[in-house]
């Protein structure tokens, strides 16, 4: 299979059950081990891939997930685009729980990651001047558009470091530096996907508003509501792209 989509998400993604499994594939890459098997899907006659950011049992934190041997292990099956599902802190106003979003910029917060293939044998200083790649946001926004799927078609993500959650004074920092939504894994993922040539665009899904923008206890289980509810639309969206990607069949 050639120029595939793969879909890196959460445990809950997996088991949303959209998709059936044709084979799973185990993958060793010069980097370890990536996060989990990564699963070969159908759905209806359309074929990609679909790897678990925390693993299987969401047992891998943000700042320890091996994102170069999730990219390149993704990178080695002939995946050329990316949709990655994250869920997120809304800060902006117009992000409220399970609203959908396609962040066009990113911020990186984080530190002490493995960030690049190019740390040893030779340099590269990639173009991230659009983190995201902007053909494949305007396939998703259109998407969204025909299925009536309310979505921000833009925003700043800012990628924190993880895995706690931010503080009130960071979150108000945050907003001063027009961040719109708070996650955890959009960096080094988009970077590293763009120094392999990937498409890469993020479907985000705010779980919660982030901490301080109301006087609301943020709870692990009204985020589990929110992203419940959110997800539906993610779902869509997704069955929807590969649809209209059947030429990805082999």
């Amino acid at each position: 299979m050639t120029n595939s989509t793969a879909i890196i998400g959460g445990t809950g993604l997996e088991k949303a059950g959209f998709f059936k499994t044709l084979s799973v594939h185990e993958i060793t890459t010069p980097y370890g081990k990536p996060s989990s098997k990564i699963i070969e899907l159908k759905i209806d006659a359309a074929r990609g891939f679909f790897l678990s950011r925390h693993g299987k049992e969401h047992t891998i934190a943000p700042h320890k997930v091996n994102y170069r041997a999730n990219i390149w292990a993704l990178n080695s099956l002939g995946v050329k685009n990316i949709i990655a599902v994250a869920a997120v802190g809304g800060i902006s106003e117009n992000m409220v729980p399970k609203t959908i979003m396609l962040p066009d910029q990113i911020i990186d917060y984080t530190w002490g990651r493995e960030h690049t293939f190019f740390a040893e044998d030779k340099v590269e200083h990639i173009d991230f001047t659009r983190p995201y790649c902007q053909c494949l946001r305007q396939k998703l926004l259109d998407i969204c558009g025909k299925l009536q799927i309310p979505v921000n078609p833009q925003g700043v993500y800012c990628a924190t470091q993880g895995p706690r959650l931010e503080s009130k004074a960071e979150i108000k920092r945050l907003a001063k530096d027009s961040c719109d939504i708070v996650g955890m894994t959009a960096m080094p993922e988009a970077s590293l996907a763009r120094e392999l040539n990937m498409c890469y665009a993020t479907i985000a899904v705010s779980a919660n508003w982030a901490a301080g923008i109301t006087p609301d206890v943020i709870t692990m289980d009204k985020i589990a509501e929110n992203l419940r509810s959110g997800m539906v639309g993610v779902v869509k969206i997704i069955e929807k792209y590969f649809l209209k990607e059947r030429y990805h069949v082999i």
